[in-house]
């Protein structure tokens, strides 16, 4: 580490802010459900998926190896690159945190890597043939294949309890949803861990090397492993409020059995995913999960207003990203004081990003009070032809129809 410059430091440190941020912002994959089912405490879901993204960074570098080596040609990439890359992949998280919005890191982080690099380089420096296939159609095909695999099992989940209606039977089978719940956020904390961190190592290792540190293809320093898991478990125990309110009830109305399903779904393919070196978005993956548990349940509605916002900041995250990441290595090309310029520009924007979350704070104190959205006229209409889950009594449901009384004409308009 002697021959680490100040530049290479500002880089790596700044890698590790990202990493922080991708913490906070992605704790929601794992614990929004735990959380908006009453499985765990808000506090306690956040500081057990800290410990196991620590735990899950030692686990494999097949993703770091990915992004340090496949995505952007080495040879000639200047470390002002990487800085510039950083700055748009952490102004993006910022911002959809602040909308309370689950874009993907991953895809944040890969767009500001992409746009410096064609700035500095041209679009040569790129593999397009890592980027179709290791980041592209992984990102179609994980949220699918996650939603899929989660509605199909909360529909059997709840055909194995249709017949169940013993009142102790029905508590008992809660409690140990409840359980199975917790194991599987514990399993997708893991899984994040393993995923997430590893794009943190692999862009510090791009930085090394790119700054003469380590020779072309080397694994991540021990060191290096160690910092992104601290740092990523750190930004978890903050706990990205805002995003666990939407995940955890924004999207749909999660129940404990759906919330089990929807979790072993995504943990299974994110960690498919790491096995193999896609680095795929554990956002959309776990997004795609919590929809399709809600799609899942008879009487259960997705709310596509919400997703819809979210499927367009997921389509927007690799070119805003990239469009900053670009602007950014525009300023560092000139020198020393464009460098000094992004710094203090990627400060003054996190900082009135922050000032702005202030404004109407979200914290675990209230990240279970959802502001009401109207119904739209398909989930209305969904909602009230279909019949009530197996375990659900009847003052579960929300329309109440008033009989006509004395003081109430028969032709008053029924409260619905």
């Amino acid at each position: 580490m002697e021959h680490i410059t100040l530049l290479l430091a500002i880089v790596v440190v700044t890698a590790l802010v990202f990493d922080f941020t991708n913490g906070f912002h992605d704790t929601a994959n794992a614990m929004a459900t735990t959380i908006s089912t009453g499985a765990l405490k808000p506090k306690t879901a956040v500081a057990m998926s800290a410990v196991l993204n620590l735990v899950g960074a030692f686990l494999s570098v097949e993703v770091a190896k990915t992004i340090s080596g496949g995505i952007v040609d080495e040879k000639g990439l200047r470390t002002e690159v990487i800085f510039a890359a950083l700055v748009g992949a952490i102004l993006w998280n910022l911002l959809t945190w602040l909308v309370g919005l689950p874009s993907s890191s991953s895809h944040a982080l890969f767009g500001g890597l992409i746009g410096a690099a064609v700035m500095s380089a041209g679009w040569s420096s790129i593999d397009g043939g890592t980027v179709v296939t290791k980041i592209l159609l992984p990102a179609i095909a994980a949220p699918l294949v996650a939603g899929l695999a989660a509605l199909l099992a909360t529909r059997l989940t709840y055909r194995l309890n249709r017949k169940m209606t013993d009142e102790a039977q029905l508590k008992s089978t809660a409690k140990g949803y409840r359980a199975g719940q917790i194991a599987s956020a514990g399993l997708v904390s893991l899984a994040h861990g393993t995923n997430d961190a590893q794009k943190t190592m692999g862009i510090i290792t791009l930085a090394l090397v790119t700054g003469g540190v380590l020779a072309p293809g080397s694994n991540p320093p021990v060191w290096v492993i160690a910092s992104a898991g601290i740092a990523i478990a750190l930004g978890t125990y903050l706990g990205g409020w805002r995003i666990i309110r939407t995940m955890g009830s924004g999207l749909t109305d999660l129940r404990p059995p759906q919330g089990f399903a929807a979790q072993t779904s995504a943990a299974t393919v994110i960690l498919a995913s790491s096995h193999l070196g896609f680095s795929l978005s554990t956002t959309q993956s776990c997004s795609g999960a919590v929809m399709g548990a809600g799609l899942g349940r008879k009487g259960g509605v997705v709310r596509w207003s919400t997703a819809t916002r979210m499927f367009v900041a997921w389509g927007l995250t690799l070119p805003a990203a990239g469009l900053v990441g670009a602007c950014a290595e525009f300023l560092t090309k000139q020198g020393s004081w464009g460098v000094a310029v992004v710094a203090v520009l990627l400060v003054a924007g996190s900082g009135a990003i922050w000032l702005l979350s202030r404004r109407k704070p979200v914290d675990h104190t209230n990240v279970n009070a959802t502001e009401d959205e109207p119904a739209g006229v398909v989930t209305t209409a969904i909602a009230a032809v279909s019949p009530p889950p197996a375990g659900v009594s009847v003052p579960d449901l929300k329309t109440t129809i008033h009989a006509p009384t004395a003081e109430t004409p028969a032709d008053r308009p029924a409260t619905v």
